[in-house]
C-alpha cells in the first residue's frame, strides 16, 4: 500500500501541481490588489499611518508570496538558471518573510500610541515618520541577508554564472547560513512578541480609563488581538522556510517535492490569504468599498470617498 501511494503521488502530473498552486497564490494576489486599489480609492487614507502600514504590509504579503511560489515551481519543474540570480530571488524572499511580522510589531505600536498618548499621536504618527519606520524596516529585515551575502562571497568560491537548481539548501550550502537564519528567525520572532503583547496589556489596561475613551480604547484591544493572530499566521508560514529540506525531513527525494508541495499549499497560501482578508473585512472604513469592488459593483454602491 505504501509503496503504490508513493508511485501514484510520484506520477501525479506536474502541470496539475503547478495549476493547484498558481491558482490560490492568483485569487490571493487579486485579494490584496483589490485592498490595495479601495485604499487607492480613497486617497486621504493614504494620509494616516495606520493605512499606509496596512498597505505596505499588503505589498509586502503579496511580494513574498510571488517568490515563494516562482522558486517554489523552479523546484517543481527543475529550472536551471545563474547562480547570480538565485541569490538575488532567495534573498529577496527571505527579507519579506521577516519584513510582515515586523510590520505588524510596527501597525501595534501606531495603534499603541494612538490609545495611550491620544495627544501626541498627530505628532508623532505623521506620514514623513511612517515612512521612515518603513525604511527602518527594510534595513531591519535585511541585516541578515546582507550577513549571508558578506559570508556567501567570503567563504564559498562558487561560480555565480554557473547554472543550478534554484534552492536556497543548495547555494547558501554551509552550515553557518542555518545558524545564522535560525538565530535571526528566533530574534525577529521574539521582539515582534514582545512588542505585540506589550501593546495589548498597555491597551487593556487603557479599556479602565474614563467612559469616553473606552469604546475606541476596546476597539483598539481587539485590533492588536488580531495582530497577535496574524502573528500566529505568519509563524505558521514561517515554519514552511525551517521545515523545508531533505535533510530535516528525512524523506525519500522521489516524494520529497511532494510534501514540501503540501507544506507550500497549507503553511505559506493558506495563511497568506486569511491575514489580509480578515483585516480588510473587519476595518468599516475600506470594508464596504472593498465589497464592492471585489464583486464588480454587484453586492453595494461605493460610499463617497472621504
Amino acid at each position: 500500500m505504501n509503496v503504490t501511494g508513493v508511485s501514484i503521488m510520484v506520477q501525479f502530473p506536474v502541470s496539475v501541481k503547478v495549476l493547484l498552486s498558481v491558482l490560490p497564490c492568483l485569487l490571493f494576489l487579486y485579494v490584496n490588489s483589490v485592498m490595495v486599489f479601495a485604499l487607492l480609492k480613497k486617497p486621504l487614507l493614504l494620509e494616516h499611518p495606520r493605512y499606509i502600514l496596512y498597505g505596505h504590509l499588503l505589498f509586502t504579503d503579496s511580494l513574498q508570496l510571488l517568490l515563494t511560489m516562482l522558486l517554489y515551481l523552479f523546484a517543481l519543474t527543475v529550472i536551471r538558471m545563474a547562480t547570480c540570480v538565485c541569490v538575488v530571488v532567495t534573498q529577496l524572499a527571505a527579507i519579506t518573510v521577516k519584513l510582515s511580522p515586523i510590520n505588524l510589531a510596527t501597525m501595534a505600536l501606531e495603534r499603541y500610541v494612538a490609545i495611550c498618548f491620544p495627544l501626541r499621536h498627530a505628532s508623532i504618527s505623521t506620514p514623513r515618520v511612517t515612512a521612515v519606520a518603513i525604511a527602518v524596516m527594510w534595513t531591519a529585515a535585511s541585516v541578515e541577508s546582507f550577513t549571508q551575502l558578506f559570508l556567501f562571497f567570503c567563504l564559498d568560491s562558487a561560480d555565480l554564472t554557473a547554472q543550478k537548481f534554484c534552492n536556497k539548501n543548495t547555494v547558501f550550502r554551509l552550515q553557518v547560513y542555518v545558524t545564522l537564519n535560525r538565530g535571526f528567525t528566533i530574534l525577529n520572532f521574539v521582539l515582534v512578541t514582545v512588542i505585540i503583547i506589550y501593546t495589548y496589556v498597555a491597551i487593556m489596561i487603557a479599556v479602565k480609563r474614563p467612559p469616553s475613551r473606552v469604546h475606541k480604547a476596546k476597539s483598539e484591544h481587539k485590533t492588536v488581538l488580531l495582530h497577535v493572530f496574524q502573528l500566529c499566521l505568519y509563524l505558521i508560514s514561517t515554519l514552511f522556510n525551517m521545515i523545508n529540506s531533505s535533510e530535516l525531513l528525512n524523506l525519500n527525494p522521489a516524494i520529497d517535492i511532494h510534501v514540501r508541495y503540501i507544506f507550500f499549499f497549507g503553511l505559506v497560501i493558506f495563511p497568506k490569504f486569511l491575514s489580509p482578508l480578515i483585516y480588510g473585512l473587519r476595518d468599516p472604513t475600506i470594508r464596504h468599498d472593498f465589497k464592492y469592488y471585489i464583486t464588480f459593483g454587484c453586492k453595494s454602491t461605493v460610499r463617497p470617498h472621504p
